[in-house]
């Protein structure tokens, strides 16, 4: 005769065994291409996208990744395809549906480049009047370089703009300084030595992963990221991804 402490040990042995953390799907998270931080030909997806997987994991998740034209990204994101956008600046309005967790440790430098043989200051961005500064068509500049009021002239994207530089056509490009010397190592390298960075930035904006502000599992999503953020600084892990992440830095 079977007692029922001997029938709840068989049902017990009968169940499936499953991971505790089985219910938890990986996160689905998009990025667009803007190398040297995120790309789909960069290892890992690049550096920003490198810190937000270690964080998860650290945190005891893992995430998918996909890649979508930025416009696009945010459009699926809005509408729940997606649960996080890695690569974000912070802004008012994107608050109001965005959720910002704590930031990637990535400080994305927005400045000037220019020719070797033209370097002047930029520290009065005043000074800077009736000077051709190439700027991309759609990018959000610096409030600061806006209200300086400058003479701008726009290209499709920064490749476009450097070689306007390199031959003259402008007198200044305004670019992320990552950007700029992950084009003069890949795309550029026959004018690495004509073309150089000016200190100080115009702008310097931390580089964010996000979550969405109006479902509820946004809130939980970037306390994961936040959390695991932390762990990798105190490991010492953030530096070292940093590092061999952000070599212009």
């Amino acid at each position: 005769m079977t007692t029922r402490r001997d029938s709840l040990l068989w049902l017990a042995a009968a169940l499936p065994v499953l991971p505790a953390r089985a219910a938890e799907r990986p996160l689905r998270m998009v990025a667009t291409e803007f190398p040297p931080y995120t790309g789909s030909t960069l290892p890992g997806g690049g550096v920003a996208c490198e810190v937000t997987r270690a964080a998860l994991r650290q945190a005891g998740r893992e995430m998918e990744l996909s890649f979508r034209p930025w416009a696009r990204a945010l459009l699926e994101f809005q509408r729940g395809d997606h649960d996080g956008v890695i690569g974000t600046w912070r802004s008012e309005e994107r608050e109001r549906t965005m959720r910002f967790p704590h930031p990637l440790g990535i400080v994305n430098q927005v400045g000037f480049m220019t020719r070797t043989d033209r370097k002047r200051r930029i520290d009065d961005l005043g000074a800077l009047a009736g000077l051709r500064i190439g700027v991309v068509h759609g990018y959000v500049n610096p409030p600061r370089f806006e209200a300086a009021n400058l003479s701008v002239e726009g290209a499709v994207d920064d490749l476009a703009n450097l070689r306007k530089l390199l031959a003259g056509r402008v007198d200044l490009v305004l670019i992320d300084k990552g950007v700029g010397a992950h084009l003069l190592e890949t795309q550029l390298r026959e004018a690495a030595g004509k073309l150089a960075w000016l200190d100080p930035a115009v702008s310097e904006i931390p580089l964010y992963t996000v979550f969405s502000k109006v479902r509820p599992e946004g809130e939980r999503f970037a306390a994961a990221l936040s959390r695991g953020v932390g762990e990798l600084q105190g490991n010492g892990r953030l530096a070292a991804l940093l590092h061999q992440g952000a070599r212009w830095q």
